[in-house]
């Protein structure tokens, strides 16, 4: 709307245009109907609506919250696509709900592909023929936004199925699309490379892409952590696994905290949630997705080798707050019958705790 807006200014005195788009920001907040916009604007802010709902609000609902957050969501997208029948977002954000498997949601997402890259790309040749100069570019990329968030959530997608190999295409493909890695293929990419145990390819990766999350030459976001990580401890590097632990721990706030629930959350609709870089929050991200890492081969504590490994690792870097913290969690977890899959497999203690379950009187601080 905002490309628009300017669009529409061209022909306004220019000493009256600064003043105009300085209004724009509160027009947009307190009366954004009057401003100039299609059915195309509408819809998305639609979704954008819808998002917050379902991304935002629902996983922090109660049960009856919960229910109305989705009815609304729901009616919310069904608005977006009469209004924008084609609309990429809104079509895979209200599939995702309607399809109950992974692999169906997947084959989905695949069928759909070119019909949703047909449309990005209709909108991306009008828009071309619309501005010139940076916001010809601008345009473009607006344009093209939907079909990569498509992509994106096609090669997440594809990792849980198993597919890796088609993650790494849909990755490369995001990637050509944009070398600056909006929707952060990179992080996918590291995931699948991982779990197809192609260190090279991951480092070959790090090489030729412009993607930020490449930029560092010491990798050090949570996503290429976990997947060297897990590279090591599969070749049986335990001393360089490790290090790459202490690296998390370093670069994360409560870091240890993490890997030791290792927690599972619902995967962003819209896209991967946005959170701040090297936060706890992303840390929490990067682990629930890297899930398929962490599960591999289910030993009895309901982990993978790895995420065993990984939890032990992780207590033994617990400070005496965090440890306190955990066992209070979990305590309270326990007694509301819900309990903390693979922490205390078959009545064993928790963290830091001797088989009596007492808390050690030492430890960091």
């Amino acid at each position: 709307m905002g490309l628009l807006y300017a669009h529409s200014l061209d022909t306004i005195d220019p000493l009256k245009v600064a003043r105009s788009f300085a209004q724009f920001g509160r027009q947009f907040a307190q009366d954004r109907d009057k401003l100039p916009q299609t059915d195309a604007d509408r819809a998305f802010h639609l979704v954008a609506k819808a998002t917050s709902l379902i991304d935002y609000q629902l996983p922090f609902a109660d049960d009856v919250t919960a229910q109305k957050l989705i009815d609304q969501a729901h009616s919310t997208l069904e608005e977006a696509l009469k209004l924008d029948p084609r609309n990429p977002d809104a079509l895979r954000m209200e599939r995702a709900s309607q399809i109950p498997s992974f692999e169906g949601y997947y084959d989905f997402l695949r069928e759909g592909k070119d019909a949703a890259r047909a449309a990005c790309m209709e909108r991306a040749e009008m828009a071309g023929a619309t501005y010139d100069g940076e916001r010809k570019g601008l345009a473009h990329f607006l344009a093209m936004a939907p079909y990569l968030r498509w992509l994106a959530a096609l090669a997440a997608k594809a990792i849980v199925c198993g597919h890796n190999h088609a993650a790494l295409e849909y990755c490369d493909e995001l990637l050509g699309l944009d070398p600056s890695d909006q929707a952060d293929a990179c992080f996918s990419a590291a995931i699948a490379y991982a779990k197809l145990e192609d260190e090279q390819g991951l480092k070959d990766l790090l090489v030729r892409t412009k993607s930020p999350c490449a930029k560092a030459s010491d990798a050090r976001n949570a996503w290429l952590l976990l997947a060297f990580c897990a590279l090591a401890y599969k070749r049986c590097d335990f001393d360089e696994a490790s290090l790459l632990v202490d690296r998390l721990c370093q670069n994360y706030p409560h870091a240890a905290i993490t890997l030791y629930m290792q927690k599972e959350l619902p995967d962003g609709v819209f896209a991967r949630l946005a959170v701040p870089p090297f936060s706890e929050d992303e840390l929490i991200l990067a682990v629930s997705e890297g899930t398929v890492l962490l599960q591999e081969g289910r030993d009895a504590s309901a982990r993978g080798s790895f995420g065993a490994w990984m939890l032990h690792q992780a207590d033994k870097r617990l400070t005496t707050r965090e440890r306190l913290q955990l066992h209070d969690y979990m305590a309270q977890e326990m007694e509301q019958g819900n309990g903390i899959p693979g922490s205390r497999p078959n009545g064993a203690s928790g963290p830091g705790e001797d088989e009596n379950g007492t808390l050690p009187s030492g430890g960091q601080n």
